[in-house]
């Protein structure tokens, strides 16, 4: 019966997108987030669905889309770069068989990222594709936070729709993607037409980032804790009594520790003593052997070459009595801190996934690509900030919303191995459609014909 759903509902989106090529996008945007092809038992997980989709938006695009408002631009050409990078490094790294089952899906994030900003060409685009995402996310937003007020959550304990650990269902990646997509579902409550905004959307809104800001109590990812602490401190920015809202937001916070379950307080209690946790602690050791393999291979050693990895630390035992015991497969002994030794280790981070796989040429693109975005919404904040025009005062407000969805998954990313994550990429090539469509709307506006440059009577200089 479930597949029935989920085959019915694709049917009517793609029977809307042959009268409007452009939603092929979004029927893409909705597999490439929600992977209905997961949740299908026999219908549509036999399919290449993401593939024959992909090749539907491209084709409508290619076929019955104007493309001369298009635009290439420079982070677009950054991530063909990448693209090709990574091609390179997956067929001649240190392990080519197993780099060639990440550059499987990699690859299609890139190039779908890569031709999204080409059809990104008006307003309604653009804010269809931000509804679209909000709302693809809000599906695995809102189950993981009526889960978690019912039963409290769990570490690896959370079931979003499916039992999955992979995309958006792994808890660490949906608490940073909920808590990234607030500004955008701010942004949307306020300046939405395709829902304008009422009390319905608004309520709806409010719902939604209540359930967004459960996740992380869900999951007990400490990623999580730490996207909102950004999120509390990037809003203080545009506030106009700060002093207020800092203690509004601390006198929340304080009074919502009585109601959070008491295993989500102990984990989070490990981020101050962090020597004692085995997952820091692993961490913080795949991270100085991926700068030790980066420093002997500057090229990088291609996907998933953390499986070389043999790592060698110590483990402090806890000295502090509040804190709660932890289970280990071995015993601390109280005079003096345990040998461990582990291997085959993920990074953990996306800056030394992009470090150890890709290399510093990697790195460097990966960080042009995504400083690079930050820096063009601070452009056309700023550029924007003061208009007074009707059609314009919706532009600022967004360019805020994915500046700070970008610092957001930008701090996150320091503690998850989201370097090639869809969704993210997905932010990246709406951004670079906001740029580009305001960059042409400048250039029209400022191009005028050339019987109005001229003076009165000097058609026969100019064509002499």
């Amino acid at each position: 019966m479930r597949d029935l759903v989920f085959v019915a509902y694709l049917l009517a989106l793609l029977f809307l997108a042959f009268k409007r090529p452009f939603i092929f996008t979004l029927v893409y945007a909705y597999i490439d987030i929600v992977a209905p092809q997961r949740l299908s038992y026999f219908l549509l997980n036999s399919v290449p669905l993401s593939l024959i989709v992909f090749g539907m938006a491209f084709l409508g695009f290619m076929i019955a889309d104007d493309k001369k408002d298009s635009r290439f631009s420079v982070r677009q050409g950054a991530m063909v770069l990448l693209l090709l990078y990574c091609g390179y490094t997956t067929f001649t790294g240190a392990l080519p068989e197993d780099a060639a089952e990440k550059w499987d899906w990699v690859w299609k994030a890139l190039v779908f990222a890569i031709f999204l900003p080409l059809t990104l060409r008006t307003k309604l685009r653009i804010e269809a594709l931000t509804l679209f995402m909000v709302l693809c996310a809000g599906t695995l937003i809102i189950t993981g936070g009526i889960k978690t007020l019912g039963s409290g959550g769990g570490y690896g304990a959370l079931v979003l729709l499916i039992d999955d650990n992979a995309g958006l269902y792994e808890g660490s990646i949906i608490s940073m993607v909920a808590i990234a997509i607030i500004p955008l579902m701010l942004w949307l409550s306020k300046h939405g037409t395709i829902f304008p905004p009422d009390w319905r959307v608004k309520y709806f809104t409010m719902a939604l980032i209540f359930a967004a800001l459960l996740i992380p109590i869900g999951t007990q990812a400490r990623t999580g804790l730490v996207c909102i602490a950004v999120l509390a401190v990037l809003q203080l920015r545009f506030v106009k009594y700060r002093f207020l809202y800092a203690g509004m937001a601390v006198t929340l916070g304080l009074m919502a520790i009585p109601f959070l379950p008491q295993s989500f307080s102990e984990r989070m209690g490990t981020i101050q003593n962090y020597q004692a946790d085995e997952s820091a602690s692993t961490r913080i050791a795949v991270w100085e052997w991926t700068i030790e393999y980066a420093n002997a291979n500057p090229m990088g050693g291609g996907f998933n070459v953390y499986r070389l990895n043999k790592l060698r630390y110590e483990l402090a035992p806890d000295k502090n009595d509040d804190q709660p015991e932890q289970e280990y497969d071995y015993e601390l002994e109280d005079d003096g801190p345990v040998e461990v030794i582990d291997e085959a280790r993920a990074f953990h981070s996306s800056y030394f996934e992009m470090l150890g796989e890709q290399g510093y040429p990697g790195l460097a693109l990966w960080l042009f690509i995504h400083l690079g975005g930050i820096w063009r919404m601070e452009v056309l904040r700023r550029r924007y900030r003061k208009t007074t025009k009707e059609g314009e005062l919706w532009i600022a407000p967004l360019a805020i919303a994915l500046e700070n969805a970008h610092i957001i998954y930008m701090v996150g990313s320091l503690f998850v191995g989201v370097a090639f994550q869809p969704f993210v990429y997905m932010l990246v090539a709406l951004q670079i459609g906001l740029d580009t469509y305001l960059t042409r709307r400048a250039q029209e506006a400022k191009w005028s014909p050339i019987a109005k440059q001229l003076p009165a009577g000097s058609w026969s200089q100019a064509a002499s």
